[in-house]
């Protein structure tokens, strides 16, 4: 490994990944652009060359990977793959979230389980990382089809998590009945109430504010960029992509806030509502969303705007683009195209959402541009709120949980601009996400010896 040249200690250390993890392109993806924006850091820092921390984080401590069997309601029997990656428990216990969708693999868990790493850092919170799930498509099932599963899925699971060891949270197709059915099945197995899910509904053992959390999360950080060039998001056109919970609640700060939100989307296409969303139509869409589990189009033919099939919402003029829905979904053309039209921000609500071409696209541009693992981290944050809350038998007030996400999301934001400004006042908030989060998991990995 060359330790003089930042680009070819990059190329060595990709070439070692690469070699290790072959065909997992999403997880070769995260890892590049952590080592990109590292290998001059850790160049000047060799002790960190010399212990192998990198190397070490970007191996799972532990892989588990299973098979679900479930029956349909006809009588069927399907079978599916779980997964949890158990990435890095160096400052807690694993915790990430479990994502139920068909396009899942085993390199997928293990990016999502390398920036949970990272992120749950950059919170300041005692978590290490992880994340799971299962190829199982919980679209067009009906509830009790999804509790089958579900039951299945956690009486395996259950072996491997705990509240003191790994804490698994929901994600993608993870939301509140999943996690219902999950905690539910857990404690009917092991016989004890605890703390080993966050997601919980606020009666029996959730936090107020869960599932706001992330998408609140990203537009306070939105604006904590923004006013270190004088500026808020008030009176600024938003460009949104998903239509989930993230974006749901990206939409609702945004309005509070004084932002205009006008698109949302899901796997079908886009909504373009020119003259903004507003509360009501917001409730449409969660009630679209969330009980009917309906589709998008369906808002567009309900107030008679813009729909556009198979299209994401990235040609659409605006001053902030906020992309809420899964990764690689900006590509390097879809960024110069948001660049074009005006966009000066980007605050990434979902994981990795942006390509390598249309993370350096912004970067480039030297716009404000803020990555999943520190935009994001809101969901995991109030996560952390909520096993705090499980451990004290306690439940804070929504006041006090906004608050505490607020202060966790402006000390994120400072520890980025802290090791992420550059000559000439650009802060480079990948850089700057990348060490802070790296600096605090290095620390401890070298402090708990070769483990």
């Amino acid at each position: 490994m060359n330790l003089k040249d930042p680009k070819q200690f990059t190329a060595d250390f990709m070439a070692y990944i690469q070699a290790r993890n072959p065909g997992e392109k999403e997880f070769h993806q995260a890892v590049l652009e952590v080592v990109e924006t590292l290998s001059e850091f850790l160049i000047k820092n060799p002790r960190y060359i010399h212990s192998k921390i990198l190397e070490r984080m970007a191996e799972p401590e532990r892989v588990i990977q299973f098979r679900v069997p479930w029956i349909d309601d006809n009588g069927n029997i399907h079978l599916n793959r779980g997964y949890r990656v158990e990435m890095n428990s160096a400052i807690g216990p694993y915790k990430g979230g479990l994502r139920f969708h068909p396009t899942v693999n085993l390199g997928i868990f293990k990016f999502l389980a390398f920036e949970q790493v990272l992120k749950n850092s950059l919170t300041s919170l005692p978590m290490g990382g992880g994340k799971g799930g299962s190829d199982f498509d919980p679209k067009g099932k009906s509830d009790n089809e999804v509790m089958r599963f579900c039951q299945s899925f956690m009486t395996e699971l259950s072996r491997h998590i705990g509240p003191n060891t790994d804490i698994p949270a929901g994600d993608i197709g993870v939301g509140g009945r999943e996690i219902g059915f999950l905690f539910g099945q857990y404690k009917r197995l092991r016989n004890e109430f605890t703390g080993v899910l966050t997601g919980k509904g606020v009666g029996w053992g959730g936090s107020l504010i869960r599932p706001e959390a992330t998408g609140y999360g990203a537009v306070y950080f939105a604006e904590e960029m923004l006013k270190t060039r004088g500026d808020s998001i008030k009176g600024k056109t938003v460009a949104i992509s998903g239509s989930g919970n993230v974006a749901q609640f990206a939409v609702e700060k945004v309005l509070e806030m004084g932002g205009k939100p006008v698109s949302l989307s899901d796997s079908n296409g886009t909504i373009f509502d020119p003259d903004g969303f507003d509360l009501e139509k917001l409730e449409y869409i969660k009630l679209l969303k969330n009980a009917y589990r309906g589709r998008i189009r369906e808002y567009a033919d309900k107030y008679d705007v813009p729909y556009y099939e198979n299209k994401k919402p990235w040609g659409i003029k605006c001053d902030v683009a906020m992309p809420c829905a899964t990764q690689n979904e900006i590509s390097g053309e879809a960024a110069v195209t948001l660049l074009k039209n005006g966009c000066t921000v980007v605050a990434e609500g979902a994981n990795m959402p942006s390509t390598y071409d249309a993370e350096h696209a912004f970067l480039d541009a030297k716009i404000l541009y803020a990555p999943g693992k520190a935009a994001n981290a809101g969901g995991v944050a109030v996560s952390g709120l909520e096993m705090t809350q499980n451990s004290m038998r306690l439940s804070w007030t929504r006041e006090e949980v906004d608050e505490k996400l607020k202060d966790i999301m402006k000390n994120i934001h400072s520890m980025c601009l802290k090791h992420g400004k550059e000559p000439g006042g650009f802060v480079n908030y990948v850089k700057g996400a990348n060490i802070a989060g790296f600096v605090k998991v290095a620390n401890a990995m070298m402090a708990q010896g070769l483990v």
